[in-house]
């Protein structure tokens, strides 16, 4: 189809073939007028200078809104995260795989939750995410410096996460072994002294401690138990094993500030003989709040028992050696997080109980556990169908 042209010349008055005639001495041609009053349109009145002056002011609020919500802004905002089964898999391998003992299916569920956090290094939030944060009831906004360390950059972060990571496995594959009978071995050996501590230049890196003034010692939950009971400027005879041979070293202890008991000045790491091969295999998580979750499902892939019994419980808490759950951080995250995954109970460090009263989602209960033989039968009995016995984390 051929389109017309339209012409860009003014319309031609066609009723005559001559120009139109100049307009008269001191009156205002339509022209003349348009140029001095810009503003001015056939039917309108000009604006007036308090309108311009409106839309101006309208125009660049709408400017500053617009670059403040592509801006990074100085907060983080905490959300409910990914929940994984211990007992199930992850992209088709078992998330717990055992070797060296008997392995028994399981048909409930051990949650381990987790928190998601937008902000901080590497990973700013804008407005927009922000008034989300603030608008959605699952969520918190915080001030950036208050979740994130200063001065620590997304890659230190990461490696962190990592490494916390990697120890909750260790320890809770140590406290799930123990409880269930298991002798498990474990090696001290410093890595490093302080500079300004009584370990300085007596303890060696690789020096194996064996015993702290003639006791042996059973882990490095066991060593700092017993330097709480030691005041600072004390001499303690540290027995370790250097290159093979038995030594006996004098340390003196230093102040702990804050905290009562006295501290070696030495850096130590703990490594396990299992009797037992764990591997556990997740990515994308990091941090020390699965230890327990990680411990419970190990126990119940190594009983007979079907201990969840078709349940699906969630829960968090860190494991140290001692089988002690420890305190963690966005709870209330955790909570919406394993409601929304289906949980039905949910198992909470006893010290957290105060941040979760007032804030258990509809069709969620709550346990409290402080270590891991609670945990273990707070399992057992939702699995029975008595979880109604348990402690709860209730007001009062």
């Amino acid at each position: 189809m051929r389109r017309k042209k339209m012409s860009t010349q003014p319309p031609v008055d066609q009723s005559s073939d001559q120009p139109s005639a100049a307009p008269e001495a001191g009156r205002e041609s339509a022209l003349e007028r348009n140029l001095r009053e810009p503003y001015a349109l056939p039917g309108r009145e000009r604006p007036s200078a308090r309108s311009i002056t409106l839309g101006i002011s309208f125009m660049a609020t709408v400017l500053l809104l617009s670059g403040l919500a592509i801006l990074p802004s100085p907060y983080a905002v905490r959300s409910p995260g990914p929940t994984r089964d211990t007992l199930g898999e992850e992209d088709g391998t078992p998330l717990i795989e055992i070797t060296g003992a008997p392995t028994y299916e399981s048909t409930g569920e051990l949650r381990l939750t987790t928190v998601g956090v937008s902000g901080g290094p590497g990973f700013p939030v804008n407005l927009a995410q922000v008034v989300q944060g603030w608008v959605d009831p699952t969520r918190v906004v915080a001030p950036v410096e208050t979740v994130f360390p200063k001065s620590v950059s997304r890659e230190e972060l990461d490696a962190q996460s990592s490494a916390e990571m990697t120890s909750s496995q260790e320890m809770a594959t140590y406290a799930a072994l123990t409880e269930l009978g298991y002798d498990v071995p474990v090696t001290l050996s410093a890595v490093e002294t302080a500079e300004d501590s009584g370990a300085s230049g007596v303890v060696e890196p690789g020096d194996v401690i064996a015993s702290l003034d003639g006791e042996p010692l059973a882990s490095s939950e066991d060593l700092l138990e017993r330097l709480t009971t030691i005041d600072p400027g004390t001499d303690v005879t540290l027995g370790v094993v250097r290159d093979g041979t038995p030594t006996d070293l004098t340390v003196t202890t230093g102040a702990v500030e804050g905290q009562d008991g006295s501290r070696l000045g030495v850096v130590v790491q703990s490594s396990f003989d299992f009797p037992v091969d764990v591997s556990i295999q997740i990515e994308n998580i990091g941090g020390p709040s699965a230890g327990t979750m990680f411990a419970l499902g190990i126990i119940d892939r190594l009983t007979p028992e079907d201990e969840a019994n078709g349940q699906v419980i969630a829960g968090t808490g860190t494991m140290d050696l001692a089988g002690q759950v420890g305190p963690i951080g966005g709870i209330r995250q955790k909570l919406d997080g394993a409601v929304r995954d289906g949980a039905t109970w949910f198992l909470a460090p006893a010290a957290n109980c105060d941040e979760v009263v007032g804030h258990v989602p509809e069709g969620l209960q709550v346990a409290k556990v402080a270590t891991l033989a609670e945990a273990r039968a707070a399992m057992v009995a939702i699995g029975a169908g008595e979880g109604s016995t348990l402690d709860t984390c209730t007001a009062g």
